[in-house]
């Protein structure tokens, strides 16, 4: 009998403990980016700046994730405190992350977002897990604005977290929510998908594809053979911001034999406008380059974007203009303050445009 009564307390001490699953499919659960639903019940995560939020009830929350390398990074922030995330280092494999506790009864919300991108692997979401008693609630409403990048480290946010004299290629110091592209999102109130990746340009890149190879992947995992509906989202205003890697593999690196003349080169760049112009008819597109030395003073090539752009407007298309953020005045990638002059200078620009 003795036996039996301590099974009992052992049972339920487990119950106590045991938490409540959330699955992957869970319909109360808002995910926003490409991500890859092919198996329902573990969609991937690639793209920078992919993300899941939710409300729920509880006094804790973890995250049950599977990542392919352990090199990605995520951030978990609670009740819409922006400023202090926690960040998940994920592990190769499977894994259960607690992120909080010892929440106060009542409402809670979650938004989990993927700092890293493409290069550092996909993560396959597996649920959440609840305290005890606890449940998610219906999902925050859909943001109405719907705002689409194109772009490579500087849209990612590689190196923005890194000090100043160190290195900025660090994993741990790249993250996307605190990008001008995300960062700009929040700003207009809007909706973002982040196509970008690492090294990548227009004519080249410092690996064997380009954008126009990558744009209309749905797992940022590389050059692959899978596709985007694009008809499954659609943004209104697109922010391209290409050809920084363009500029030192052509131009200091020689990558490209023959040496493409300026007008091959602004209209290497303009065939990429056109294909993301032919996708979204009605988009306002925006044009960007910087704030790296490709927009340093006796550079080419913000000459080469405002031609392509001008040859597009005078053929009639109204709604495409260019944007260049000022130099950052130094070799490395932007820092976070200057991704947030470069957000204000973008969101203020989207709103005199489009009248957000």
């Amino acid at each position: 009998m003795k036996f039996k009564t301590g099974m009992l307390a052992l049972l339920l001490a487990g119950q106590a403990f045991a938490g409540v699953a959330i699955q992957p499919d869970n319909a109360q659960l808002q995910y926003t980016g490409r991500i890859d639903f092919a198996d329902r019940a573990r969609p991937m995560l690639s793209w920078p700046g992919t993300s899941i939020e939710g409300n729920f009830t509880g006094a804790s929350l973890a995250v049950k994730l599977d990542d392919q390398q352990g090199k990605n990074f995520f951030n978990v922030f609670i009740d819409d405190d922006l400023a202090k995330p926690v960040v998940i280092e994920a592990a190769q494999g499977s894994k259960t992350y607690p992120v909080v506790s010892g929440l106060t009864p009542g409402a809670h919300r979650f938004l989990i977002t993927k700092r890293t991108e493409g290069e550092e692997g996909g993560t396959f979401f597996q649920g959440l897990e609840l305290a005890d008693g606890g449940k998610l609630l219906a999902p925050p409403p859909r943001k109405k604005r719907h705002i689409e990048f194109f772009g490579d480290s500087i849209t990612t946010g590689m190196g923005n977290e890194s000090p100043d004299d160190g290195p900025d290629h660090l994993p741990k110091d790249k993250n996307n929510f605190m990008s001008y592209s995300s960062i700009t999102a929040r700003a207009l109130d809007a909706e973002a998908h982040i196509v970008s990746q690492s090294g990548i340009g227009v004519m080249i890149s410092w690996f064997p594809f380009t954008m126009p190879d990558f744009y209309d992947q749905l797992s940022a995992v590389g050059n692959n053979d899978t596709h985007w509906d694009f008809k499954s989202w659609t943004p209104d205003v697109v922010v391209i911001n290409l050809f920084q890697n363009d500029r030192w593999l052509v131009d200091r690196e020689k990558r490209l034999s023959p040496m493409p003349s300026d007008d091959e080169r602004i209209a290497a760049y303009r065939a990429f406008v056109q294909k993301i112009r032919a996708l979204y008819p009605n988009a306002y597109i925006v044009c960007a380059l910087g704030s790296m030395d490709a927009v340093q003073e006796g550079s080419k090539w913000p000459g080469y974007v405002r031609t392509a752009v001008d040859q597009m407007q005078a053929s009639g298309d109204q709604r495409i203009d260019t944007l260049l953020f000022p130099w950052n005045g130094f070799g490395g990638h932007p820092r976070v303050k200057q991704h947030q002059a470069n957000a204000a200078q973008l969101t203020a620009f989207i709103r005199q445009k489009v009248g957000w």
